[in-house]
């Protein structure tokens, strides 16, 4: 019996491979280089028309003088000529949750575009060697990192932004206190500086919590040997600041970010500035 005739005669029973009949595989099918162009990614031009599927560059082989792009500069075309794709990942989900909306106390702080932050100033658990013992602070004002020291030689590690206050104090004290949605009284040489602060001054009250105060959402004192520092780890509005040297403040932090080490220190928790 034919080939033909046995396939015909099975899809007409709506049976399986009948005995007898001699089947060849598609053994196409394992072809690395068939794999590849049937499952790699589509990409689409602004146009919304697909491009053709091709394999991905370090499959291919170019011909001398053929003007086709080297494998190292296809990532940027793709990102240059092309608005979207199929099958590639566009976010990080674990950043999406940490540092989404977050409403508390009747107040709401929005979520903070962490794809515009320098991926190293994410929160994050890393390796870290120290002598310090774990649920010590550490900030470290050279490389604009705060760790949180973890056991086993780990810690969580925060980006932070250094006003000048930031780096005019280092040493070893102290997390007096801390406090949820503090209010901000700006010191008296701004408030003469700048009359207009003179209705946030601090026999005015300083100014309400909320969303858009300058210590944010939380907000700790340092202390050394029973007296005020002056050193204050804080929450900031301005999450563009992180990572970088910034024009007033301590030690500010993503409010996202300060909420989470606010939950992880303890009472007179220690503190080390670099």
């Amino acid at each position: 019996m034919s080939l033909s005739r046995c396939l015909l005669l099975a899809s007409s029973l709506s049976l399986g491979p009948l005995a007898g009949c001699t089947f060849f595989p598609d053994t196409g099918a394992t072809d690395p280089d068939r794999f590849v162009q049937e499952t790699s990614p589509v990409f689409y031009r602004p146009d919304g028309t697909p491009v053709q599927r091709q394999a991905p560059p370090s499959l291919v082989v170019l011909p001398p003088n053929s003007g086709v792009r080297p494998p190292s500069q296809v990532h940027d075309l793709f990102r240059t000529r092309f608005h979207s794709s199929y099958g590639l990942p566009v976010s990080n989900p674990v950043h999406q949750a940490m540092y989404a909306q977050v409403n508390e106390d009747d107040f709401m702080l929005p979520a903070i575009p962490y794809q515009r932050i320098p991926p190293q100033f994410l929160r994050q658990e890393v390796d870290y060697q120290t002598v310090e013992k774990p649920g010590t602070v550490v900030v470290d004002t050279k490389s604009h990192f705060l760790y949180f020291v973890e056991p086993g030689g780990k810690a969580m590690r925060y980006g932070v932004g250094l006003g000048r206050e930031g780096y005019a104090w280092s040493g070893r004290g102290v997390i007096q206190w801390k406090t949820k949605w503090p209010r901000w009284t700006p010191p008296a040489e701004m408030v003469s500086r700048e009359p207009d602060m003179r209705p946030l001054s601090a026999e005015r009250g300083g100014m309400n919590p909320g969303p858009t105060n300058p210590l944010g959402a939380r907000a700790m004192y340092i202390y050394k040997n029973g007296k005020d520092t002056l050193y204050r780890i804080h929450g900031t509005p301005d999450w563009q600041s992180v990572g970088k040297a910034t024009s007033s403040g301590c030690v500010r932090m993503l409010n996202q970010d300060v909420i989470d080490l606010f939950g992880r220190v303890s009472a007179k928790a220690e503190v080390v500035v670099l």
